[in-house]
């Protein structure tokens, strides 16, 4: 019986670090990905120069980690909307006003492009080049828009707690993710953009748009 369970344990913890391995690999894969997609474009991109950021000995370890390109551009794009979720969410969540939230946002997401250039630059090349229907960009939609819902409903609240002034929420979401993207777009083109004060100047802007003055 001793045996046994030696036996067993063994091989739980041969599982539990094959397991282990596999999953930094990935990570190291998605990560090279990033950066390749970033600097040479979607369709430049090839799982030969994936493998050589990631110093692979070829491209069979793709392949054997993901199901194909579009596998490893979900995975991409996933790892992106994770970081950008960790990174922003605490700012946001650290101010009790919802002028405070909507500015954090605002500057949290430039500010997000200023520490993780790569990332940004992978998921608009990524997203330009996707098809409609494609999952990753069925995917990423349905994300976007349920957050951008959330938000919706924040301001109608600050509406209501007569923090923010009359518009449509809806149409002031909009506006704001848009000059967001927009200068993302720029930066990604304009390295020497200085992206932190886009960010204020935005917020500076959107808070005057939107905060009541009674």
């Amino acid at each position: 019986m001793q045996a046994k369970n030696s036996t067993g344990k063994q091989k739980t913890g041969s599982r539990a670090r094959s397991s282990f391995t596999e999953t930094g690999r990935r990570a190291q894969i998605v990560a090279a990905a990033i950066d390749v997609i970033a600097e040479v474009g979607y369709h430049r991109a090839s799982f030969a120069k994936i493998a050589e950021r990631a110093g692979l000995s070829s491209t069979g370890m793709i392949s054997y980690h993901f199901d194909g390109r579009d596998d490893l551009m979900r995975e991409v794009v996933a790892e992106v909307m994770r970081v950008a979720e960790g990174y922003v969410r605490p700012r946001i969540e650290a101010h009790e006003s919802y002028a405070g939230r909507l500015r954090a946002s605002i500057e949290g997401n430039l500010d997000l492009f200023a520490e993780y250039p790569n990332h940004l630059s992978a998921i608009t090349e990524i997203l330009s080049n996707l098809r409609g229907g494609d999952p990753g960009m069925v995917a990423f939609l349905e994300t976007t828009e349920a957050n951008l819902a959330i938000q919706v409903e924040q301001i109608r609240k600050a509406q209501r707690a007569g923090e923010f002034c009359d518009f449509d929420p809806w149409v002031m979401m909009r506006a704001i993710r848009a000059a967001i993207d927009d200068v993302v777009r720029r930066a990604s083109h304009e390295p020497a953009l200085d992206v932190r004060a886009a960010g204020r100047e935005l917020a500076d802007l959107f808070d005057r748009a939107t905060r009541s003055t009674s």
